[in-house]
């Protein structure tokens, strides 16, 4: 099919798809209950939906009271027989796909199940849909025209039991329909090689002559690329490579410590940056409006959502639905999925900043957190502070880590900081003042706790040698 002509086609259907879009914006309860209606009914013969009586006309009270919050330490024995081939236990039909993500309190992986409907109608529907609300809101869009350049996770898959494995954009990539392959570059084959370094020069060496016009991948690891490409091919901007480029759709960890550095390689005004929230169990919420940093609910992918309140850094006891959520209170995702998972503790936490629409922001993970002198530090204040700092000192921050310095004897606790810098600030003694005032203007709890240093101390700030975090993840093969 000619390029153009395919532009026209594709953009009528994604453009149609809005209208459904529209049905969960007009009736959001209603397409929730449904959604948890559909998941009960479907499940009633399973393992699951015989121990907790599933039937057709189940209440969500009735639901929540027989159906205990689950987090994946105790769905693992479950998940550890279906990978087995045992069937039928939380989902009904046959499940040979489980993402591999990263490590728990008991185990170095997590297997997630991955089920027929939930690439189809969650997975690869929300690819359509974040392209769908993209061309809603840019009308002259000539995205179509060229190519998408996705970088995916760097696993091959491996086959165990009759099951198989490995990172979600793998599973994906290899169950892509072909209208997505078209649109794409690199070619499967090259998106599913297994060592970084030789994959990143096979993604340079086949995309640098196509007309890209979009990006999409995890910001640290795109970023990674992009200055592969610009040290390639001498440019000094990416425009100068491909100057149909018109957006980044990017997700996985936060935007925020990475935002000055992409616009210094993509230096036009309008150019857009869409974010997404997915990850192995599921795609929850897409950016619906240019520059914006709300994320819109999706409410019809198979995914039933509840929301437990956060007491400082710890989750309540009770979950509640969608319908008694609260604005600018900080929640923990529980979901229920069309891949088996229930009322499953996913560990994101968000807070809702609309409920018409529903929209949220991730705040953060609920174990990355540093609390120990009861600063309630989240990840979403971490982040934030950093991306001030880096404005106020030029500097760019590549990665980084922090951890509490326990108290001992009469000794204060504090903080440490391991930063990576691509530019690193000029006075670290400097930065290092910059990052523990605005620390104090996010957080009031972190602001008391150094009050005259009365429990906590000045941070202390390390600067990592180049490609430390690199290598480290290269050793614990975690590269890309």
């Amino acid at each position: 099919m000619p390029i153009p002509l395919f532009n026209s086609v594709a953009s009528w259907f994604l453009k149609k798809r809005y209208h459904q879009i529209e049905l969960f914006l007009k009736y959001p309860l209603d397409v929730q209950n449904e959604v948890l209606h559909q998941l009960m009914d479907f499940s009633r013969e399973t393992l699951i939906g015989r121990k907790y009586g599933f039937g057709k006309n189940l209440k969500y009270e009735e639901f929540r009271s027989r159906v205990p919050m689950m987090d994946y330490e105790q769905m693992a024995p479950m998940i550890d027989r279906a990978r087995k081939g045992e069937q039928n236990l939380f989902w009904p039909t046959p499940i040979k796909w489980f993402a591999k993500s990263s490590g728990t309190t008991n185990a170095k992986s997590k297997f997630i199940p991955v089920s027929p409907e939930a690439l189809e109608d969650c997975h690869y529907k929300s690819s359509k849909d974040l392209l769908c609300l993209y061309l809603n809101n840019n009308e002259n869009s000539q995205l179509f025209l060229g190519k998408s350049l996705r970088l995916g996770g760097s696993k091959e898959l491996y086959e165990n039991n009759g099951t198989f494995f490995g990172d979600l954009s793998a599973i994906l990539i290899d169950n892509m329909p072909l209208w997505a392959e078209f649109s794409s570059t690199p070619s499967s084959k090259i998106s599913l090689m297994g060592e970084w370094d030789t994959k990143l020069e096979a993604i340079i060496e086949e995309s640098i002559n196509e007309n890209v016009t979009s990006l999409a991948g995890v910001p640290s690891w795109m970023l990674v690329l992009l200055n592969d490409v610009l040290e390639r091919t001498q440019k000094d901007h990416l425009f100068e490579v491909w100057e149909n480029l018109e957006v980044y759709f990017h997700g996985g960890v936060s935007f925020a410590p990475y935002k000055e550095q992409y616009r210094k390689l993509l230096p036009r005004k309008n150019f857009n940056y869409y974010e997404t929230y997915n990850a192995s169990e599921g795609f929850f919420a897409i950016q619906d409006q240019n520059n914006s940093e709300d994320l819109l609910l999706m409410l019809d992918y198979g995914i039933f959502y509840e929301f437990i309140p956060m007491m400082g850094n710890q989750a309540g006891e009770e979950a509640v639905p969608l319908w008694e959520v609260e604005i600018g209170v900080n929640y923990a995702l529980v979901i229920t999925t069309n891949a088996g998972l229930w009322r499953y503790k996913i560990g994101d936490t968000v807070r809702f900043t609309s409920k018409d629409p529903y929209r949220i922001r991730i705040t953060g993970r609920t174990k990355h957190h540093i609390n120990t002198f009861g600063e309630e530090l989240i990840i979403e204040n971490a982040e934030e502070a950093l991306k001030q700092i880096c404005v106020k000192t030029n500097s760019e921050i590549m990665d980084y880590t922090a951890a509490p310095i326990f108290m001992n004897g009469s000794e204060k606790g504090g903080h440490e900081w391991l930063i990576e810098f691509r530019k690193p600030p000029g006075d670290i003694a400097y930065f290092t003042e910059f990052l523990d005032n605005a620390l104090k203007s996010l957080n009031s709890d972190y602001e008391a706790k150094r009050y005259n240093n009365m429990t906590l101390d000045m941070p202390k700030v390390h600067l990592a040698r180049k490609n430390l975090f690199r290598d480290w993840l290269k050793s614990k093969d975690k590269l890309g």
